[in-house]
This record gives structure tokens, sequence and C-alpha cells, in this order.
């Protein structure tokens, strides 16, 4: 049993503490199906193996092997090659038998063949993380099993695999998850469930939350006001395959609530299929008032221009009428005690008028008061009045 486990462990060895300072061109496509050209070299490969006495399975093995495979001595001297090899690192056959392997491996060294036949006497295969190098220079990430193989004598396969693409997709994905990790909107994923899976720091920090992970498993629901938004935010996103963006009212971990701008987007794996909702929450509280600010200016403008016309157009036939009042004042005065009372009064009344209607005009702050003191104390819009 100990023998078991221990043939099945692999030693990590790796040989890329800096990245090559000459940098790695491109994307290099590898086609699978092999050229002409490459047929006929696997043909003369074949021819060399008769010669040497080669068995003709080991030949067609090593030929059909996706990876690029290296067989060396135990000085690291190259003795044997595939097509795939010589395609990986763009040298031709007899320059292949010029190699050795630390010709190929950045960095490699003698100490590199010492440390694997110390390893490989108790493990099945090593596996090297290193960067390769190609005939004219450049280099390419790599991953490399290692492992004994006995022909005529003691030899080391080495498959190369070249992960350009991965290392590239492995960038990506690392920069993209900073880049949602600093994002200042809130962004959340959840399952088809609706159960956060991910949120990022922004979210937690916008709903009150010190750490991230005390969202984790929480119903996306919990976090907005609206129970029946929620529910049609992720209808529309899974069963409806939309984009979902509308705002809501969201609540907050000490249940105080804010306006949030959300878009829901439907998370699918490689073959398409749904396996989540993707959330992007913005706080638009400051937007909020910002527009309510606004339109509450733009009806205090109104109601000033509002005011400045009523005084116009009652203006003057409060001028007439008290200039009229005045008139017949003066025509009276043999009239009876009550009608010069009356006039009096009216007389009064229409400069009363015209002191409010000055006062109207030169408004410039729109504010109300309290028009009555009712019994209960309540107050409403219906019980105001300007405040001049």
């Amino acid at each position: 049993m100990e023998e078991k486990k221990k043939l099945s462990q692999t030693m990590r060895i790796d040989l890329i503490p800096d990245t090559p300072t000459e940098p790695v061109k491109g994307k290099r496509v590898i086609i699978a199906q092999p050229t002409q050209r490459h047929r006929s070299v696997q043909i003369d490969l074949a021819k060399d193996a008769v010669v040497r006495g080669a068995d003709s399975h080991y030949q067609e093995l090593l030929q059909s092997v996706y990876d690029a495979a290296l067989i060396t001595d135990l000085e690291g001297r190259i003795t044997d090659f595939n097509v795939r090899a010589m395609e990986f690192l763009q040298y031709n056959r007899e320059e292949m038998h010029a190699l050795t392997i630390f010709d190929v491996i950045a960095g490699a060294n003698e100490s590199l063949i010492e440390d694997l036949s110390g390893t490989l006497e108790g493990e099945r295969f090593t596996l090297i993380q290193a960067y390769c190098i190609r005939k004219d220079g450049t280099f390419f990430p790599s991953e490399i099993a290692v492992n004994k193989l006995r022909l005529d004598a003691l030899h080391l396969c080495f498959f190369v695999r070249d992960i350009t693409l991965r290392r590239q997709a492995e960038e990506m994905l690392r920069t993209e998850h900073n880049a949602i990790q600093n994002a200042g909107n809130g962004i959340a994923v959840a399952n088809l469930e609706a159960k956060l899976e991910y949120v990022n720091p922004a979210l937690a920090a916008m709903w009150g939350y010190e750490d991230s992970s005390e969202l984790l498993g929480m119903d996306v629901d919990a976090l907005l006001l609206d129970k029946e938004k929620a529910a049609e935010m992720v209808e529309a996103a899974i069963n409806d395959n939309e984009t979902w963006i509308g705002e809501s009212i969201a609540t907050r971990y000490d249940e105080s609530v804010f306006d949030v701008q959300v878009s829901a987007a439907c998370n699918r794996n490689s073959d398409g299929e749904p396996v989540g909702i993707v959330f992007s929450f913005m706080d638009i509280s400051d937007r909020i008032k910002a527009q309510e600010a606004i339109r509450e200016a733009e009806r205090h403008r109104v109601m000033l221009e509002s005011l400045g016309a009523a005084c116009h157009h009652l203006g003057q036939p409060a001028t007439v009428l008290l200039a009229n009042l005045g008139i017949i004042q003066r025509k009276i005065d043999g009239a009876e005690d009550v009608v010069q009372d009356l006039v009096q009064t009216s007389i009064e009344a229409a400069e009363t008028l015209g002191e409010i209607l000055h006062k109207l005009n030169t408004v410039n702050e729109y504010k109300t008061t309290q028009y009555l003191d009712r019994p209960d104390g309540s107050d409403s819009e219906e019980n105001r009045i300007l405040d001049i």
C-alpha cells in the first residue's frame, strides 16, 4: 500500500523565478494534423530508427504523442524526439540531434539532471514549470512531465506542453478578478436559486457589511425592499434571457434604505447553459437627491414667477380702486357717517392690498408657513400658505 502511494506521487520543479527578458512572440497555433513535410520527416525518423535497430512500435508511439517528446541520456543529450518537438522548437532533424535539454529549457543546467535522477528514484513523474527556447531565441511557457525510460540504457523522457494560451487565459482571469475586486460598483454572482455565491468589497460596503463572506448564501431579494421587483429581475435574466436594468430601493444591514440602479444578466457556462446571474449595483441616492433638489428649485422658480405675474396684473386695478375711493371720499363730505366709514375702510383695505402686492413682488425665496393651528397639531400641504 505504501509503495502504491509512493508511485502515485508527482514532484514539481519550477524553473521560472523571473519571466525571460525576451518577449514571447504572439500565439503559436499548432496544427493537430501533420503536414506533408512532417509526414516525410516522420518517415525519415522511422528509417533512422530501423537503422539504429529501434522497435517500430516505440517509434510509432513516440511520433503519435500530441505533446513534444524529447528523449535524453543521463547527461542531457537529446537522443530521440518526435515531430511535435520540431514544430515547437523550430529546429530541423539534424539540428535537433545536436541539442541538449539545457539548450531547450531556459535556466536548466547539469544540476537539473541530478535532481531528476534523484527524484525519479522514488517518484513516477516530475512536473517542471519552465520557459522553453525556440531556435529564433523566443520563449514560450511550458509544462514538462519527466519520467524514466528504459531502452538499451536508462534514459529520461521529457513531454513538453506549450501553455501559452493557458497562461494568457490565467493572466486575463487574474486581471478581470482584480478589476471586479476594485470596482466602484457593487458586483455579485448568484446561482440559479438566486443565492449569492460571490460579492465584491464594494457591494459589501454599500450594504454596510464588514466582510463580503457575510453575504454569501443570502438570497438576492434580501438586498432589496421591493421583493416583487427582485423576482422580476431574476425571471428576466434566467428565463427570458434578457438583461434587466432598472431602479429599486435597497435595505442595508442596519435596515436603512437607499436607492440603487440594478443590472442583472444571465451567467452561462462554456456550453451556453445558464448557471446563475451576474448583478451590478450602483448607489444612486445622491443622484436621486440631486434630481429632487432640481425639481424643487424649478417649482420655486415657477411659483416666484407666478407671484410676479399676479402682482403685475393686480397692481393696476388696486391702484385704480384706491384712486377712485379717494375721489369718492372728497365728494361725500355731507354724507352720512355710515357711508363715510364704509369709504374709509375701503380705502384702508385698498392700501393694505397695495402693501401686500409690494411684498409679494419683492419675494425672492419661496417659503410656506402653517395657516391654521389644528387641535391635533397635525400639518399638511393644504394647511400651508406663502410666508411673506
